[in-house]
């Protein structure tokens, strides 16, 4: 394979900020992220780089090996990637996302001329393997499983300010459908008062913004949390995250917290609930599925999960895990139940 620059010619040193020219092409931090964790996990798998999260995923975007990541670049090796992908049973929505943070990769890569333009090209034509329609796995919790990870969720904290942080954590998600990655970019100015009705400013996908109406319950657990994170002057930066790292002593980094510690709470939070397997969005899936199970609109459901029209909230309602009883009144019909 041709390269603009040989590879015999680039030295280990040589790297390419992926994040800096990734912010010229799309503005929302999230798919900064979602491109970034693809990219990661492309790369580690299909070279010897191991793969990485949190701030070291970041500094790894910031400094990509060149020497390393150019000869994975190429059609063949991303064909056989989507396939895996496939294989793991992956959805349609994630493979899209995958391929197109690598696609991103190697278009930014061949703009700055460390790419042939036909190599890029190329990997453009490699369409996505065929993924399972239908039914995708996923959790809808009922109520009782709710409040039970709710409660278990608080007692995985070793110290008051790690138990306040999981409390406002989970309330969050389980009641105000947040995504990781929203509740990972508030900040304290966030908050504020329409009128009486106190309400906090989400960032959501494709750098939309709504207001969603905060509930007693969280309010409760944010000023649990504020006296927690008081500088000591007894202020807070309004500019500062909302949820950050908590040592394991008790003391309260200025640093946000990450989208995985997030997904590591929830997780070790429902395996002690004795509960199974639970992702964070799968709160969200519960809050829509409970919220239609108990009769409320789907307009007011549709607002809450910041859908831009209904109809993307029938859509999403219609892939919730549900009830398949045809066979079991059958077998009823049959005697056999």
């Amino acid at each position: 394979m041709n390269y603009p620059v040989p590879i015999s010619d680039i030295t280990p040193d040589l790297t390419f900020d992926f994040i800096a020219v990734l912010k010229g092409r799309a503005t929302s931090t999230h798919t900064h992220r979602a491109y970034a964790r693809w990219v990661d996990r492309y790369l580690s798998e299909v070279t010897d780089m191991e793969p990485t999260s949190g701030k070291a995923r970041w500094e790894r975007m910031r400094n990509l090996p060149l020497k390393k990541v150019l000869p994975a670049m190429n059609s063949t090796i991303l064909r056989t990637w989507l396939g895996l992908l496939v294989s793991e049973e992956q959805g349609k929505q994630a493979l899209n996302q995958a391929r197109a943070a690598v696609l991103t990769l190697a278009s930014l890569l061949s703009e700055a001329g460390w790419m042939d333009d036909s190599v890029a090209a190329g990997m453009t034509n490699v369409s996505l393997p065929r993924a399972e329609t239908g039914q995708r796995q996923g959790r809808w919790l009922s109520i009782d499983q709710v409040r039970l990870l709710m409660s278990t969720a608080e007692r995985l904290g070793s110290s008051p300010a790690q138990r306040s942080r999981n409390a406002l954590i989970i309330k969050m998600l389980c009641v105000m459908a947040l995504r990781r990655e929203e509740l990972c970019e508030i900040r304290w100015k966030d908050f504020h008062k329409q009128g009486d009705r106190p309400v906090l400013l989400v960032h959501g996908k494709g750098s939309k913004a709504a207001l969603v109406d905060v509930p007693n319950i969280v309010l409760d657990a944010i000023e649990d949390w504020r006296y927690h994170v008081l500088d000591s002057n007894g202020e807070i930066n309004p500019d500062s995250y909302l949820v950050r790292r908590v040592y394991r002593q008790g003391g309260v980094s200025d640093e946000g917290l990450t989208t995985d510690t997030v997904w590591r709470i929830i997780g070790r939070a429902a395996l002690k609930a004795g509960i199974g397997h639970v992702a964070p969005h799968d709160l969200r899936r519960s809050i829509a599925g409970n919220l239609e199970a108990g009769g409320v609109p789907i307009e007011t459901i549709s607002r809450l999960l910041r859908h831009s029209n209904v109809a993307i909230t029938q859509q999403y309602l219609s892939r919730l895990p549900r009830e398949n009883e045809g066979a079991i009144l059958m077998a009823d019909i049959l005697g056999f139940e």
